[in-house]
This record gives C-alpha cells, structure tokens and sequence, in this order.
C-alpha cells in the first residue's frame, strides 16, 4: 500500500507563516527521504490558522527542494479560476518537473463569501459550471482546444500532470467518474458517506483521455507517537483546533496541547469532538497502521494520505517517521533503488 502526505502549512502557537512554509518544506524532504509517495498543499484564504493560499506556488518550490516524491495541490479550487490558466500553470511545472506532479482540484469555492467576492472581482463563483471547467482543463492539458478558440496550452510536452479530484460527497465522485480523471476522498473533512461514495465512483468510471481505469485514494488525520498515551496528548490540540473551526472559525495559531488540556469543554463539545474523531487515527505506531489499513480496506484503496497536525513541529515530524517505519516504507524505497 502507497502512503501519502497532505500538508496545509500550519501555523503553530508562536509560530510565524514564514516558519509554517520552512517545515512544509523540510516535512516535504524528511517524507521524501522516508518513502511516501505524493506530497500534497492545500489552498487556504484569510485564515490566521494556515498559511498556504497559493498551493500552485508552494508546489513549484517542494518540487525543487525534493528528488523523488511526487508533488501536487490538495487542491486548487477550481471555480475561481480559469480552467486554460490552471492548465498552463501545470504545463509548466510538468515541463520542470516530468512525472512528478499531480493537479488536485476541489469543486468547493470554500472559505469566507467576502473571500469568494474578491477572488472573482464581486461575483459569486457558481460550481453549477464546475464539470465544464473540469472538462476544459482536461482538453486543455492533453493540447486540445475545447471551444475552438484557435489555442493550446503552453508549454506542450511528452508527459501530462494527472487531475485528481478532490471531494467529501457522492456529488464529486459522480463528477469524477463521469469525466474519467482519478477521484480522492477528503475523509478527514467528512467522516460518513465516503465509501459509497468511492464505490460509486469505481462502479460508474468512463475511460477518458487521462486514464483507462478508475484510481482512488482516501486522506485522514493521524497522528500517531510511540504511545497511545503520548499520541492522545498530540491530538488534543487537533480536537481542540477541530472544534473551534466547527464554531466559526480558528481566529488565530493552532492550539498547543497543553493549552487543549487546560480548556473546559461542555458536553456537547465533548460529544462533538468524539464524533470528530472518525476523521482521525491516534495512537501506537502498530495502532496506527492497523487502522490506516482498514481504512484502505473499507474504500478499497491501495494509498492513504496522511495529514498530521501536531504541537511542536518535531512532533509532527516525529508522527510520519514513525508511520513510515511500522510499514516499512524506507525499506520498499531501497529495494527498488536496488534493483
């Protein structure tokens, strides 16, 4: 099984967005190092919580600062955007960085409506003209000229960044599967409804001019350390921070543990944070890894991307280099150098 990495460039408590993207970028090496498959940034707006707001930015750097993983958006949000914009952007990176990059997009405008307002210069997006973008950005990576404009998407060159769509309902997977690109399931955003959701995809998927066959993948949380005690003391803080988006926002860093601990939940948040853990595993590594593979096993997957938010960065750190090595990552790696 592939295991993945999804990064969205947290600010931790004391932290500065400056030192958010120098750990993205040294997560990006360590797990580059440590075997995992793709390195996926996320795309986030006026928020004091993350710093990523032009992932198609952060990409270009990982991809130079890396050697072997591959490197994509978790994802672009495509209603606000040209889909002919989109596929040059990638034209470029894939041209720099042949085989190595992926062009997640989300169907969500996500974020704020004022957020909304000024990506589109005042006008709502409307993601009823989603699949047509999805459709043109198809066309327009693989040199085809969709509305018969006369154009191609520059720079044309021998390998295509795969799209990847990204989504939390059965609607992105009919979506998905309907114009034939590969479909990942955002679990740690929804924790219900994601394998009908997939299975709808494999059942219904169209061959289309990216792939012949239907790929899928799944994102949690994790977090995991060398105890369960340990691991449940670092995931407070994503409880914690969860909860507080749930209410209206995370108004600034993410929290610390210790400050987690020190809060006074209701029962209600209490109930909540419980439910929110079916977006995460917590734990020992062989605790971890037990729950990572019946997760691959209810979506019928063969990759899981992880995404692990934790107090200090070293932590974090920590989380990934302990996964990789309870599933022997490092090891798969070098056997293929080997050979």
């Amino acid at each position: 099984m592939k295991l993945s990495v999804l990064d969205q460039s947290p600010i931790l408590p004391g932290s500065t967005p400056e030192e958010a993207f120098h750990q993205t970028t040294e997560l990006a090496k360590q797990t580059d190092e440590l075997g995992f498959h793709r390195f996926w940034v996320a795309e986030h707006h006026s928020t004091k919580g993350l710093a990523g707001s032009s992932p198609e930015i952060l990409a270009t750097h990982l991809a130079s600062q890396t050697k072997r993983i591959r490197i994509g958006t978790g994802g672009i949000l495509l209603p606000h955007y040209s889909p002919y914009k989109i596929a040059e952007i990638f034209r470029v990176l894939e041209t720099l960085y042949p085989g190595r990059i992926d062009l997640g997009v989300g169907r969500s405008p996500g974020g704020i409506p004022n957020v909304n307002l000024a990506l589109n210069r005042g006008e709502l997006p409307s993601i009823e003209n989603y699949p047509s973008q999805l459709s043109e950005l198809l066309s327009y990576l693989y040199g085809e000229d969709p509305n018969g404009m006369g154009i191609h998407a520059s720079p044309k060159g021998e390998s295509t960044p795969p799209i990847w769509m990204l989504g939390s309902s059965g609607t992105s997977a009919r979506v998905a599967s309907e114009l034939g690109v590969s479909y990942s399931f955002a679990h740690f955003i929804n924790g219900y409804g994601g394998v009908r959701a997939m299975h709808r995809y494999f059942d219904h998927f169209q061959p289309s001019v990216q792939q012949t066959e239907p790929q899928g993948n799944v994102s949690i949380f994790a977090v995991c350390a060398e105890t369960d005690e340990h691991a449940e003391f670092l995931a407070s803080s994503l409880d914690l921070a969860i909860l507080k988006i749930e209410q209206g926002g995370l108004q600034r860093s993410f929290p610390s543990p210790a400050e987690a601990l020190g809060y006074t939940y209701t029962l209600d948040e209490e109930h909540q944070i419980q439910e929110n853990r079916n977006r995460m595993v917590v734990g020992s590594p062989e605790k971890v890894k037990e729950k990572i593979e019946r997760l691959a096993d209810f979506y019928n997957v063969d990759e899981v991307i992880i995404n692990t938010i934790t107090s200090p960065f070293e932590e974090r750190l920590k989380s990934y280099q302990l996964i990789a090595e309870v599933f022997q990552l490092t090891k798969e790696v070098n056997d293929h150098a080997f050979f």
